[in-house]
């Protein structure tokens, strides 16, 4: 059952808007503009002044190499630095292409590079890391983030004291590998919330941050408070609910204006193309957050697409790091 069917529309939109505002505090203590680059802002805990929007790795490695690189380096000549990936999206090529981008003409140092892992235990955990290091073909990553936790029992595993992969991040912490820790969430608050929980004090979360994730099991409504209580980063992402929010007849710009009003300091985007890179470059170079009034209409008008998180469909326990799954099978 949605919990926020449980509230009144008033009070529903007054918890929204609350949040809107306390974006709009956040974005105004923690932004800047580079002269002729985009806007950036403070990440967390770590104090790394991060550009607002970053590129999904899972999409470019996706699009022919040539014109892969030729995007990527145009992402980091004009002030998209902050790039995400995983060390299996695309079977490792994700990161093979990404690294091929960053070689030479110091674009490596230009860049907060983020990359993920699904192990659970230190030994898979540790492979993951190295796999992840040399398909970027980089010596350290800026943030390395467990990837994808989808189910409760999963917390527990990664924070074992013997075998966890916790161990695994913290000796690569300690070796240089790795700068800043983190997790992404997507399948529900709760699990985000157990993390956040743990006992370790995360430099970012990456969770979902479109119109519809204010309706239903919202991380924008019980995650990013406690990520902002523990000045942990926040990372956004799913903005166009993979791809869905135009379908439902959303305008994609106001959806990233909206994920980027909240209290986040970057959004991830999935760019397969020329087009879609000036379209969220343009976006984000010119950004101001969303007004009150355009909140509300959207609010209102995504309430009947997301109240009962049907159109989310990662928000399910079958949209969790599929590789960790079939490890644990195997390992049952």
């Amino acid at each position: 059952m949605n919990p926020y069917l449980t509230q009144n529309r008033r009070d529903f939109l007054k918890t929204a808007l609350a949040g809107m505002t306390a974006g709009s505090t956040f974005i105004a203590s923690v932004q800047s503009k580079p002269a002729g680059g985009i806007p950036k802002r403070i990440l967390g805990r770590t104090g790394e002044s991060v550009a607002i929007i970053g590129l999904g790795g899972w999409t470019i490695g996706k699009v022919e190499e040539a014109e892969a690189i030729n995007i990527m380096h145009r992402a980091i000549d004009e002030g998209v630095t902050f790039f995400d990936n995983c060390w299996h999206y695309n079977n490792g090529w994700s990161e093979e292409v990404m690294g091929k981008a960053l070689k030479g003409s110091s674009r490596r140092d230009k860049v907060y590079l983020m990359s993920k892992g699904c192990g659970r235990d230190a030994e898979n955990c540790d492979e993951h890391i190295n796999t992840s290091l040399k398909q970027l073909d980089v010596d350290h990553l800026d943030l390395w983030m467990f990837h994808g936790v989808a189910y409760m029992e999963e917390v527990p595993r990664i924070f074992d004291e013997k075998k966890g992969a916790l161990n695994a991040v913290l000796k690569a912490q300690k070796a240089g590998k790795i700068r800043h820790i983190g997790f992404s969430c997507h399948t529900s608050a709760d699990i985000a919330l157990a993390m956040l929980k743990s006992g370790l004090q995360f430099d970012a979360a990456l969770i979902p941050t479109s119109i519809l994730d204010a309706h239903y099991d919202s991380f924008q409504m019980k995650v990013i408070p406690e990520c902002r209580e523990q000045n942990v980063g926040i990372l956004g992402m799913k903005s166009l609910n993979v791809g869905n929010i135009p379908s439902l007849g959303f305008d994609a710009v106001k959806a990233r204006r909206y994920a980027l009003s909240l209290p986040i300091s970057s959004l991830m985007c999935g760019i397969e193309s020329w087009d879609n890179y000036h379209q969220d470059y343009a976006m984000a170079k010119h950004f101001e957050p969303l007004s009150e009034r355009e909140v509300t209409n959207l609010l209102a008008e995504s309430e009947p697409y997301g109240k009962d998180g049907s159109k989310e469909r990662y928000k399910s326990g079958n949209a969790g790091c599929h590789w960790q799954r079939n490890e644990d099978r195997k390992a049952s």
